[in-house]
């Protein structure tokens, strides 16, 4: 199966030439979107990198799902560590040629995936108390950080499927939006970009109910009180190769 990913060629630019080192499946994935002024974002990223804008507006991604399977390559899973739930906010930036995700916080409920996150890939991972269930067809997701120095930020949604399955449009903002094939952080002074891969995403439209939400306290408050850009994606399976630094 794993194989079969690497075959895919919907992605703007080449795979590595590097093994990948780590597969994860992502379940019930939500996406919410915002549009952002620029302004309200460009002090927020690295100053080596770029904000990228569709026709241009930058945008702030609100992502819950679910992580399961992860393992290492030719390794099992390991218990207490493969399955865990996971909270994003990000957005799109660019470096050089090059197009991706910069994560200002990623909260999940597993100990030990924060800490290796942290150790391996220099992520802003934290703490996390979170659940997840379904009931008469909705996904219902909750999170409330518990890291030590960090805000308490919330969220909590109940969010479902409305539409069937399709492919997003080249060049359409749901394709702008969802398909992004690396990462990038910062350690020390040093850019460090990680590749993944997946197939590409199979989105359904949705409906979110959000019952609470004060992720992302960096921004203005109205801005995450408009209505968002609502997308959902039952399961996806992802390659990770492992960080480099940028030149």
């Amino acid at each position: 199966m794993h194989e079969e990913l690497l075959t895919t060629s919907h992605r703007p630019f080449p795979l590595p030439n590097l093994p990948w080192v780590m597969t994860q499946r992502w379940d019930n994935v939500l996406f919410l979107h915002w549009p952002v002024p620029a302004e309200a974002l460009i002090n927020k990223i690295p100053d080596s990198l770029e904000l990228d804008l569709y026709n241009g507006t930058a945008w702030i991604g609100i992502v819950p799902f679910h992580v399961k399977g992860m393992r290492l390559r030719a390794m099992p899973p390991v218990p207490m560590l493969s399955s865990f739930l996971e909270l994003n906010v990000r957005t799109y930036v660019k470096y050089k040629s090059r197009t991706g995700v910069y994560f200002f916080s990623m909260d999940a409920d597993s100990r030990l995936a924060v800490m290796g996150a942290k150790a391996t890939y220099n992520l802003p991972y934290m703490n996390a108390k979170m659940s997840i269930g379904r009931e008469d067809g909705l996904v219902k997701f909750f999170s409330k950080r518990q890291q030590e120095g960090q805000p308490d930020e919330s969220f909590d949604c109940h969010y479902k499927p409305v539409s069937s399955i399709y492919f997003s449009g080249e060049g359409s903002l749901d394709e702008w939006l969802t398909e992004r094939y690396c990462l990038w952080t910062e350690n020390g002074k040093k850019l460090i970009r990680t590749d993944i891969h997946h197939k590409k995403w199979r989105l359904q439209k949705a409906e979110a109910h959000i019952r609470d939400n004060t992720m992302a306290r960096f921004l203005p408050p109205s801005i995450l009180k408009t209505e968002p850009l609502i997308h959902y994606s039952l399961t996806q399976q992802a390659l990770f190769w492992p960080p480099i630094a940028e030149d």
